[in-house]
């Protein structure tokens, strides 16, 4: 659920205990609450603007916030994590940071000016770039257009990476040979950069057909004056620290705990009760098999069966309903161990099937300013990397450029595999390449080393194990919808046992804080709601029914 340095969460994860239950460790509440990133503050949130105040919230790390992080050096914040609230227009996050006067009203748009630079220092014309982002923007366009018109592709191409390199061969014919390769080495460039912001290893896993069903919201990438992470204020505010307990990773869910007990079973009939998707819901409710007429097995009312949480120090909490909002990376190490009974093998092939892909930062701190006051981004146009090398020789061509934070401050992005190696690196190995890296492309040997070097490890962070969700190639929104349906203790249940909620539960959301956020409300929203809807009276004065107050209209 972070991305700090390596450093970070060296204590946070609790040791198991062996130890037999006692009093002591147990307690009782309405909803448990996994996970205190956003879609678990903003679980937390609804349940108390709807006065349910019975719920505790467990959190492995001994911090709330999340992929919501930043450490402060000399007095300068650096953000792990999240980096901006993408659009305004229909966006909860940029709602509650200008409700909380956290957001400038008005965005100062400050000027980029960017260099592309070959291996050998040789800087590409500013006219050739420009020709290369607007093909490049199109042939993305038409990628997304395959969700909205579903129209097919051509035959043999399914990822967004196999149709733009497509588009990239037929563009590229009518130039002549000599000046094809500058411009190839930026569309590589760009596909370097998409996979940051798609958060996969390569564009040729992403899915060609769902890559529109992600939903931009208008407005522009905002930053917010006082860090990211200052929107974590207001959701944590209302909530008390009893309620809140960090340090506690939960190590099992048992979702179906006492219900043999309290379940009817016919008489010389055995019944089996099973979690698996019917014909009219993405999965999730219980069914029945037997060989009786009966539908299903009948909770007895004495025992209400609840939903067990233990966690690795011991300490066990039973709940009526618990919010699981543990990221994808995690269902994918820990899906089939973390819940008792298993996930249903419907949400488990959903699991597997969705992407969660590792994006990196790094920052560079230097002593005094080096680039030109006018300069605000190095664009490195590398050769495309030959996965056949190995890893621990080609990771450093990941990283596609060099952006200013400050004048003293650099910041470098890098994803997927290339990421995942540089995590094992010690930061002054990462800022030697760094400085080799800038000085070959800048053609300037005088480049300083910088004084100090700081990476995120998203994928080496056992609660995250990765970054953020994208679908990846035979996955679609049906397994974004499949991993969010809860799951019901029984079939007569009014409501679910166990709901999920984070980034990678929202279908046209997915990888961003404001999909995380409405995921988390919406499941707290089904807790929420009355178990049998208010009877709705249409009141008409005057008529003594609603028949006669129709047959006053005239149709014609």
């Amino acid at each position: 659920m972070s991305g700090e340095s390596k450093a970070d969460d060296a204590n946070a994860e609790g040791k198991s205990s062996n130890g037999e239950n006692d009093g002591e460790n147990v307690q009782t509440c309405k909803v448990v609450i996994i996970g205190a990133g956003m879609a678990g503050l903003a679980a937390a949130n609804h349940l108390l603007k709807n006065n349910l105040r019975d719920f505790i919230i467990l959190e492995g790390r001994n911090r709330v916030g999340g992929r919501i992080t930043a450490i402060t050096i000399d007095g300068r914040k650096m953000e792990l994590g999240a980096n901006w609230i993408h659009g305004i227009l229909g966006n909860p996050i940029y709602e509650l940071a200008s409700a909380n006067s956290l957001v400038d009203i008005i965005q100062e748009n400050k000027p980029h000016n960017v260099v592309a630079t070959l291996q050998d220092g040789r800087r590409v014309p500013f006219s050739i770039l420009q020709e290369i982002y607007d093909a490049y923007f199109w042939f993305f366009r038409r990628c997304e257009e395959y969700f909205l018109c579903k129209y097919l592709p051509p035959d043999g191409i399914d990822s967004v990476g196999a149709h733009i390199k497509l588009e990239i061969s037929i563009y590229l014919q009518q130039f002549p040979e000599h000046e094809r390769h500058i411009r190839n080495l930026i569309f590589n460039y760009l596909l370097n950069r998409e996979t940051c912001i798609s958060g996969c290893n390569n564009m040729d896993d992403i899915d060609l057909m769902e890559i529109g069903s992600y939903t931009e919201l208008p407005g522009g990438n905002i930053v917010l004056p006082g860090g990211y992470s200052s929107i974590l204020g207001p959701l944590t505010k209302d909530i008390a620290d009893t309620q809140l307990l960090k340090g506690h990773p939960v190590s099992c869910v048992r979702w179906r705990r006492g219900l043999e007990a309290t379940s009817t079973v016919d008489s010389g009939l055995g019944q089996d009760i099973l979690s698996k998707p019917d014909d009219n819901s993405e999965g999730g409710l219980l069914e029945c098999k037997s060989g009786s007429t009966s539908l299903a097995a009948s909770p007895s009312k004495k025992v209400r069966p609840k939903v067990e949480v233990v966690c690795q120090n011991g300490k066990k909490f039973l709940a009526d309903h618990v919010i699981c909002t543990v990221p994808l990376g995690v269902l994918k190490e820990s899906g089939k161990t973390l819940f008792d009974p298993p996930l249903p093998e419907y949400k488990m092939d959903s699991i597997n099937r969705l992407c969660f892909g590792t994006v990196d930062k790094i920052y560079l701190e230097y002593e005094r300013p080096f680039l030109n006051p006018n300069l605000t981004e190095v664009l490195c146009l590398w050769d495309p990397i030959d996965p056949q090398e190995p890893v621990s020789e080609r990771w450093y061509k990941k990283i596609y450029s060099f952006s200013k934070v400050t004048e003293t401050l650099l910041l470098a992005w890098i994803s997927g595999d290339e990421a995942k190696y540089m995590e094992t690196l010690p930061f002054d190995v990462v800022s030697e390449k760094c400085t080799e890296i800038l000085r070959r492309f800048l053609n300037d040997p005088f480049v300083p080393k910088p004084k100090r070097c700081i990476n995120t490890t998203w994928w080496s962070q056992p609660y995250t194990r990765g970054s953020y969700s994208s679908v990846g190639v035979g996955a679609s929104q049906v397994d974004i919808t499949n991993i969010s349906h809860p799951l019901y203790m029984h079939p007569t249940s009014s409501k679910p046992a166990v709901l999920f909620a984070g980034e990678h539960c929202h279908p046209s959301f997915y990888s961003t804080v404001h999909g995380a956020y409405l995921s988390g409300r919406e499941a707290a929203q089904l807790l929420c709601t009355p178990d049998t809807p208010p009877e709705v009276v249409l009141d008409v004065e005057g008529t003594a029914d609603l028949s006669s107050w129709l047959q006053g209209i005239a149709l014609n």
